[in-house]
């Protein structure tokens, strides 16, 4: 049976940010709801939560080997717990954190320090939540 957009929104934020608290969570679902919101770039195709999450090489959970191993942190072995669901239906009933701003990017970085990691001056720090540092567009990114 295929995921719904629930299952998959609740996984996805599972796998991504399950173990760094609620607001790390919410920001996660943002951005995946940010992406389907934009309507330029490279996400301009993507007009739902499973377009976005299945676009390829998006989301590490998403495959199952990763660097030649086996990564069992994916969404198919994600176990999602009640909090999990109520961010995802609190991300798809269109809440907001307002400090992330249209963030279309995260990055979980090796060092404590959030870099810009985008080219081409298309993305811009934005907020460092728990382990992992987010990027809005510019207004370069709507020229891609």
């Amino acid at each position: 049976m295929p995921f719904s957009n629930l299952e998959i929104l609740a996984r996805t934020i599972q796998c991504e940010a399950g173990r760094e608290g609620d607001i790390a969570m919410k920001a996660v679902a943002c951005v995946i709801m940010n992406r389907i919101a934009v309507n330029f770039g490279e996400y301009r195709k993507c007009s739902t939560i499973r377009d976005v999450v299945f676009a390829k090489g998006q989301f590490d959970c998403l495959t199952e080997i990763l660097n030649g191993k086996y990564n069992p942190h994916n969404i198919y072995n994600a176990r999602p717990e009640q909090i999990h669901y109520s961010i995802a239906e609190w991300a798809m009933t269109g809440n907001k954190l307002f400090n992330l701003g249209s963030a279309l990017w995260f990055v979980r970085p090796l060092s404590p320090l959030c870099q810009q990691f985008i080219s081409s001056n298309v993305g811009k720090f934005v907020a460092r939540i728990n382990q992992h540092c987010f990027y809005n567009p510019t207004v370069f990114y709507a020229e891609t």
